[in-house]
């Protein structure tokens, strides 16, 4: 198994369960890992033969810019599903971080695994 990753990916956004949450736009930050078999890309040098981490980004950016989850754990797994099912990943990891959200600490989040583990 072959893993394409993407670290510190950050992105603002509405996210939170408090009042002042919902009205400013806080960082998140993602650490991704996901499944890919990246053999025939080396062959060929095609990106069409690979998962383009551009492409996952993007699309990432521009749905958690839009999102405003109130919980790190819904935004992680409506993420997982996006990255999963529009960009056949059979597995990924994810942490999801908001940096600053706890005074005295650098960040807190969450990690998930989500599909089946290729060997």
């Amino acid at each position: 198994m072959d893993i394409v990753y993407i670290r510190d990916l950050q992105i603002e956004t509405i996210i939170g369960i408090y009042d002042w949450e919902r009205e400013v736009r806080q960082t998140i930050s993602l650490d991704l890992e996901m499944a890919a078999d990246i053999r025939r890309a080396a062959a060929t040098d095609d990106i069409l033969h690979t998962l383009n981490y551009k492409a996952v980004a993007k699309r990432l950016i521009a749905f958690v810019e839009e999102s405003q989850c109130l919980l790190v754990e819904r935004l992680a797994e409506e993420i997982a599903n996006i990255v999963r099912n529009e960009f056949d990943v059979p597995w990924l990891k994810l942490r999801l971080s908001k940096p600053g959200a706890l005074r005295g600490s650098k960040d807190v989040g969450i990690i998930i695994e989500r599909g089946k583990k290729p060997a």
